[in-house]
């Protein structure tokens, strides 16, 4: 007579599913084995900053490791133990019909891809299987439709302010907001000035001698460069605790007032850095703004509620207002390019070797760090794809590769939607560009640059200069009857012809020669 199986239920964990408070583990069931598996496809579908790979697969091995002290029975199958399988589908299906289980359960991802490889592999499963809530986002999935339609214009005020009343947060008994005001934005725009004294940031040295040797085993392709064998990133609860207690001590203070100001000082400044905590589900967003706010209820004279709103409006506005557009407009979002750009993403997005010095400086410090603020990511780099009319494709594969925190469900709609505009507004009523008079007032970057940020025409002119009126000609049609840039145009109209044909002749110029700017 066969013996009975070990395990009644396999319960899958991915990579970015490592919450501790899920109600999974209130109970510990023998009968239960966790899965986590590092696997080539999730290694594979963007070539990613070998960072994030080494965080993520050190995070699932601290995870595992969690799991086990715990005392639920854990299974974690590194790149070595799972090079056989073809993808997730077929690990899935050998490890169901070895283990001889009676049911597969998983959370649902917050990848729409992973969701329906699973919904595929499920269908394959001669088990019974159960699709779970992940327990971390304040919206539930069910939810989302309904609160944002797909392929119709939302604008991220409205959803933000009806958060804050759902959830009581910073709001009076009426549900008006604290301090009389939704937000403070015209506080948190400031430029940092040159004397004020920026914190140390908050870094880890968690060995990932094993990950990165893996990872070059498998010719795992990578971008970008980690100093040695020591991650600085939060792998575990503990360690992103300790990093959100960091941030609300040091760093939170000056975060709303500092919060889009950029400069060669620092590459951390006052940001609290937990987006890979929060989309790894280490920590949840809900003890985030407790935490937050709890620390500006202790603390009303050191952290103002300007400095707040800001950080609250980030968690439970745009990080889920984000989810939100992706799940009600997918699959379809992932091909919108309204704007008919084609251009390929300039080299030096790739390796940094470029003489704009805001752009220098953002993409080597991603590089570095597999990590850039958000001003950052859609007034640099964003802003120079948008200006220079770069395939939506290419700039979803950058921004999705290199940085850290870059899940899907949260790079996508921030990339194609409010950097690139090329969903048409589903997202933003007008495309979020500049010319180099924004960097330069929000930023130090100008001083040292090759180029003069106070030239519009000629060979040594910034570049965004002439690129703003070329990308906002090439589609006046469309956006002159947007009152909100408008006037823009009655601006170059009065402008003399002359100067206006220098600024064109100097856009064409640097189209042609993108690749040496």
């Amino acid at each position: 007579m066969a013996a009975a199986p070990e395990f009644h239920t396999l319960r899958l964990l991915l990579g970015d599913q490592l919450n501790p408070q899920h109600s999974w583990f209130r109970r510990r069931d023998p009968g239960v084995l966790y899965l986590l598996a590092e696997l080539r496809q999730e290694a594979t579908y963007a070539r990613h900053h070998v960072q994030k790979v080494a965080a993520f697969f050190a995070a699932m091995r601290a995870f595992a490791g969690w799991l086990d002290a715990q005392g639920h029975r854990v299974q974690h199958l590194d790149l070595d133990a799972t090079a056989a399988f073809e993808d997730l589908g077929a690990l899935l299906r050998h490890q169901v019909t070895t283990l001889g289980v009676q049911r597969f359960e998983y959370q649902r991802p917050d990848e729409y891809r992973l969701l329906r490889q699973l919904e595929a592999v499920g269908a394959t499963l001669p088990v019974a299987q159960t699709c779970c809530d992940s327990e971390h986002f304040l919206v539930p999935f069910g939810e989302l439709g309904q609160l944002l339609p797909t392929g119709k214009a939302h604008r991220m005020e409205r959803f933000y302010r009806g958060m804050r009343r759902r959830l009581g947060i910073l709001v009076d008994g009426d549900g008006e907001p604290v301090g009389g005001r939704w937000n403070f934005d015209a506080e948190n725009r400031e430029r940092l000035p040159q004397d004020e004294a920026l914190p140390s940031p908050l870094l880890f040295r968690n060995p990932v001698a094993d990950e990165l040797q893996r990872i070059e085993r498998h010719a795992i392709p990578t971008l970008g460069t980690l100093a040695g064998t020591e991650l600085p990133w939060p792998i575990n609860r503990e360690q992103s605790l300790e990093l959100l207690h960091h941030f609300l001590r040091e760093c939170l203070p000056r975060f709303g007032r500092f919060q889009d100001a950029m400069t060669d000082r620092g590459w951390s400044l006052f940001h609290s850095r937990l987006s890979f905590s929060l989309n790894t589900k280490m920590l949840s967003p809900a003890e985030v703004v407790d935490a937050a706010i709890g620390a500006w209820q202790a603390a009303p004279d050191t952290i103002s509620l300007a400095q707040l709103e800001g950080f609250v409006r980030q968690i439970i506005g745009w990080r889920e207002f984000m989810r939100g557009i992706y799940w009600a407009n997918m699959p379809a979002y992932a091909e919108l390019n309204s704007l008919g750009h084609q251009r390929p993403l300039p080299h030096y997005y790739w390796d940094g070797d470029t003489r704009m010095a805001c752009m220098a400086a953002a993409i080597g410090q991603s590089l570095r760090y597999a990590y850039a603020h958000h001003i950052q990511r859609l007034m640099v780099t964003g802003n120079f794809a948008l200006l220079a009319g770069v395939e939506p494709d290419e700039v979803d594969a950058w921004y999705l590769g290199i940085y850290i925190d870059a899940i899907e469900w949260v790079e996508l709609p921030n990339t194609r939607g409010m950097s690139q505009f090329a969903d048409g507004g589903i997202i933003a009523s007008k495309p979020y560009c500049a010319s180099g008079q924004y960097i330069k007032r929000m930023s130090d970057h100008c001083a040292g640059c090759h180029y003069d940020v106070g030239a519009r025409s000629g060979p040594d002119a910034c570049p965004f200069n002439s690129l703003y009126w070329d990308f906002m000609l090439r589609h006046r049609e469309r956006l002159a009857r947007n009152p909100r840039v408008a006037m823009l145009y009655r601006n170059w109209d009065r402008m003399d012809r002359q100067r206006r044909s220098a600024i064109l002749a100097t856009a064409a110029r640097n189209l042609e020669r993108l690749e040496e700017l």
